[in-house]
């Protein structure tokens, strides 16, 4: 079962447009768009340079893979 990442979301909103976040990450605007939508997971690689990139723990971008902590 697919789940939104709206954490995920809100931060690449803050950071710009897909492409802009894809483009400073190195990956493609698709998979960006694959992971916000929950569609698609991470590598553990990824995962890290995400959480450096939005400056939030992966805990928090990716809940659906490490619990239910929601940050407040």
């Amino acid at each position: 079962m697919q789940k939104r990442r709206n954490f995920f979301s809100a931060c690449r909103k803050k950071k710009g447009k897909q492409k802009e976040v894809a483009k400073d990450l190195g990956i493609s605007e698709v998979y960006v768009r694959m992971i916000e939508n929950g569609t698609f997971n991470p590598g553990r690689d990824l995962m890290f340079k995400m959480s450096r990139y939005f400056d939030e723990p992966i805990e928090i971008l990716f809940p659906d893979l490490y619990g239910s902590r929601e940050k407040h």
